[in-house]
């Protein structure tokens, strides 16, 4: 077995050790569902790489979510429109009236 003759001090063991960095991984969106992926990867999300559908869980959801996606999101955008035209926004006029009328009763 190999021995160190001398043992290294401080500043040349730094020297030496000054190039080990961590390198922050690459990564890319997903051009499906747009989720941050690790580059040359297959989506965890979609299960897709390239655009193509790769794994199982894609293919199967692929089938499943075309369906029900194209009726949900007429919904879901018929339910926004329904919530923006709720809300009224009351002058401080109205609020006077409706306190004054209030108190007439």
């Amino acid at each position: 077995m190999a021995v160190p003759k001398k043992r290294t001090g401080h500043s040349a063991q730094g020297h030496r050790r000054s190039n080990w960095k961590a390198t922050k991984p690459e990564t890319t969106k997903c051009p499906n569902c747009g989720e941050t992926v690790l580059t040359h990867t297959v989506c965890t999300a979609c299960g897709t790489y390239k655009g193509q559908p790769v794994s199982l869980k894609d293919k199967a959801a692929a089938v499943v979510e075309e369906k029900p996606a194209k009726k949900a999101s007429k919904k879901a955008e018929k339910v926004e429109e329904v919530k923006v035209e709720e809300p009224k926004a009351e002058t401080a006029e109205e609020v006077k009236e409706e306190a004054s009328e209030e108190k007439a009763e």
